[in-house]
């Protein structure tokens, strides 16, 4: 059971954290703008979603073994770097074919925003440097981690899901002007290489 003081005081916490410009905000963003506000939400639920698995994870003491080596951190980074450069390639080469950008489904969109929050192996550290500072070490550990991770993902969904819904308002407006839908698939594609590159020259925790 957590003390009611406790979450009273992680909630503000946690709300200012997802309020801070990141790659999940940022994800959200670039989806909005190439495919529309479901698919921006979609998006968002599946970063939040990844955010759970971590929270689960971090909860059940798994994220020590990250630290203990090394190479697992460097292997799960790369697979985001590539799968985010995927996503930029498929970016760009929408515009190269097509006049018009082809939106995303959101069940894919979900499964993007998914899989970019899982192979980003800082959450789970950011999660073991965060959480543990709220958790009462007397009472279950995991329960603890779960409630306060799902503080987290609700805050992050609510905040990360009005900024690509206002990307995709933004993006609807644009879609009618040939050239602006060119640039529309050029900025997104841009936001999926960056936040490749800042995954790509992500330092460990010390």
């Amino acid at each position: 059971m957590i003390d009611p003081f406790v979450l009273l005081a992680f909630i503000p916490a946690a709300l200012a954290l997802n309020l801070t410009p990141g790659a999940d905000m940022m994800f959200c963003l670039g989806q909005g703008l190439r495919s529309g506000g479901r698919a921006a939400l979609a998006a968002s639920a599946g970063i939040s979603a990844g955010s759970l698995v971590h929270v689960t994870v971090a909860g059940l003491g798994l994220g020590a073994a990250m630290q203990a080596m090394p190479w697992l951190f460097d292997v799960i980074r790369w697979v985001g770097v590539a799968y985010l450069l995927y996503l930029a390639w498929g970016a760009f080469r929408a515009q190269a074919e097509a006049d018009e950008t082809l939106p995303i489904a959101p069940r894919r969109a979900f499964r993007s925003g998914f899989f970019v929050n899982l192979s980003n192996p800082k959450v789970i550290l950011f999660v073991l440097a965060f959480i543990p500072q709220f958790v009462d070490p007397a009472h279950a550990v995991l329960p603890q981690f779960l409630i306060f991770g799902l503080v987290l993902a609700i805050g992050g969904f609510v905040i990360n899901g009005l900024v690509g819904l206002f990307a995709g308002g933004a993006g609807r407006r644009l879609a009618s002007s040939g050239p602006a839908r060119t640039w529309l698939g050029r900025i997104s594609g841009v936001i999926f290489a960056g936040l490749a590159l800042r995954l790509a020259f992500l330092e460990r925790a010390s």
